[in-house]
């Protein structure tokens, strides 16, 4: 039998052993860096800990208890996405109608999104089996139905896409990981910051678990899509159950809606807008459209500026705004003359496309409900 003897290392060869360990440890090292470093968790995220800190203190809740909470929360690469700047034209998914949208500033496609069959047919149930509390909603609130009917229709289909992304985690990913290339980036995240502490209370108020929370990717949730800080300040009980349950009642969302409404002003009979026909051209034209959607303009003034309204839009009480809406394509843009109802409108979502297409919702069902009388908004 051969024996082998192994050579015995050379100083030079027990060196460069040394050197290559010390270089596969320090690999190691910075793999597990850089796998702490990508976490999806927000234990570790220093502001995150920070603001569950500040939020404990402020609330008289254990400091360990919410940041145990906080830190659960994961990051959400595709929220992130969906809040970046990009382009005019391209697709997003909307988690809240699980379904393809292209958002471009197209008024004619906009429309066509929400006021079609399925929409008005789901509208004309909803309206059907809570009549009673819609009457009761614009009696108190001078709120009309087909108002409340089209923003629920709008925001969630009547709420069968009130959306599954789990709120904490959509929140924390807003508030700590807002996207730094968004122009309001700041703002946006403290925006977001501002409603995560929202959600906390009234998750802490429930019985429902925090991590059992669902809405859209920002934070919306239930079947009128109120953000937290919405939920707190506007929801209301309306079936007199003792509970606010925006997620399950449908006479709470009716209500809370109405209510909102009503909160930052909403004016009893007064039209959403009137028809205007544009002749206004250079400076006029700037001059009329520059507020955008804010009504700032005596009807008269509108009217001498080239912005030509009928006879009842003529003898309206209060301030204009000429609202632009574009449509893609050779279609010509569409301009409407917004009241202060209008702009009332925005507040829930603020986009005059929103809130048209709202409102063109809302008339379509009511046009299909019988023994309704018929509603004409938009007055000549």
């Amino acid at each position: 039998m051969t024996t082998t003897v192994a050579p015995i290392p050379t100083a030079d060869a027990s060196v460069s052993l040394r050197r290559s360990l010390a270089v596969a440890a320090s690999l190691v090292l910075l793999a597990t860096h850089a796998l702490a470093a990508r976490s999806d968790r927000y234990r570790d995220h220093a502001p995150a800990m920070a603001f569950a800190q500040q939020w404990a203190t402020d609330n008289q809740q254990p400091v360990d208890e919410i940041q145990a909470v906080v830190g659960k929360a994961k990051r959400l690469k595709r929220v992130i996405k969906l809040v970046s700047p990009a382009p005019k034209t391209f697709q997003k998914d909307w988690f809240s109608y699980r379904q393809r949208f292209v958002e471009l500033k197209d008024w004619f496609s906009y429309r066509q999104r929400f006021v079609e069959p399925i929409r008005i047919k789901a509208g004309q149930r909803f309206w059907a089996r809570n009549r009673a509390t819609l009457k009761l909603a614009e009696a108190q609130f001078g709120v009309p139905a087909w108002l409340v009917v089209g923003v629920i229709g709008v925001e969630t289909l009547y709420g069968r896409y009130a959306g599954k992304v789990p709120t904490l985690d959509a929140l924390a990913t807003l508030a700590f990981d807002f996207p730094e290339s968004h122009p309001r980036a700041a703002a946006r995240s403290a925006f977001f910051r501002d409603e995560l502490g929202h959600f906390l209370t009234l998750s802490r108020s429930s019985s429902t678990p925090i991590e059992a929370w669902r809405g859209s990717y920002a934070g919306a949730l239930g079947i009128p899509q109120f953000m937290p800080s919405s939920w707190k300040k506007y929801a209301i009980d309306f079936d007199g159950d003792g509970i606010v349950d925006l997620k399950n009642s449908e006479a709470d969302a009716i209500g809370s809606v109405a209510n909102y409404f009503a909160e930052f002003g909403w004016q009893r009979d007064m039209p959403t807008h009137f028809p205007v026909t544009l002749k206004a051209k250079g400076r006029p034209l700037k001059q009329l459209l520059e507020p955008d959607i804010i009504p700032s303009f005596q009807p008269s003034e509108m009217h001498a500026l080239g912005g030509h309204l009928g006879a009842k839009a003529k003898q309206h009480p209060g301030l204009l705004a000429l609202v632009k809406l574009e449509n893609a394509g050779k279609r010509r843009d569409t301009f409407i003359a917004g009241t202060q109802n209008f702009y009332v409108i925005t507040r829930y979502n603020w986009s005059s496309y929103y809130a048209l297409a709202v409102i063109k919702l809302g008339e379509a069902v009511q046009r299909k409900m019988p023994k309704t009388p018929k509603y004409y908004n938009a007055l000549n």
